[in-house]
């Protein structure tokens, strides 16, 4: 387990705990807690989607989610933040991604939250399978 003071930082291959990102960003002093949580829809696009396959280079997408936590530390008067991703093949239903910040106000708990899920889609190596009832398909995480 990596944990930095304020920040948890995680990838994994088993189900993500809600409960224990909401737990690590919990204070009394935190007036804003927001939890954002990824799950496997069972359609893209029209099409019916069977489960996911999430891939990553572990060591490469630990650095950037730590580049993302400092960032939002950095740029919003925050209290803790807790990034989590799965890999590994997910079900429809399954948690993906968790993302949980807290601050002493709603609107920076937002923000942060927004920009830390945003940031990640775009530059964590972290890839994506889309599983479909035809066929599978390769996701760019990256444009």
């Amino acid at each position: 387990m990596e944990v930095r003071s304020n920040k948890d930082i995680h990838i994994r291959s088993i189900a993500l705990d809600e409960a224990e990102c909401r737990e690590f960003v919990c204070l009394p002093e935190a007036g804003g807690v927001v939890l954002f949580i990824g799950t496997v829809r069972n359609h893209t696009e029209g099409r019916e989607v069977v489960r996911l396959e999430f891939e990553s280079r572990e060591s490469m997408a630990l650095k950037e989610m730590h580049k993302i936590a400092d960032k939002v530390c950095g740029q919003w008067p925050i209290h803790k933040v807790a990034i989590h991703h799965r890999v590994g093949s997910l079900d429809i239903g399954e948690v993906a991604v968790i993302i949980a910040v807290s601050a002493a106000h709603r609107k920076a708990a937002f923000e942060a939250c927004m920009y830390a899920i945003n940031t990640l889609k775009e530059t964590v190596p972290i890839w994506k399978k889309e599983i479909f009832s035809d066929g599978e398909v390769w996701v760019a995480a990256h444009p």
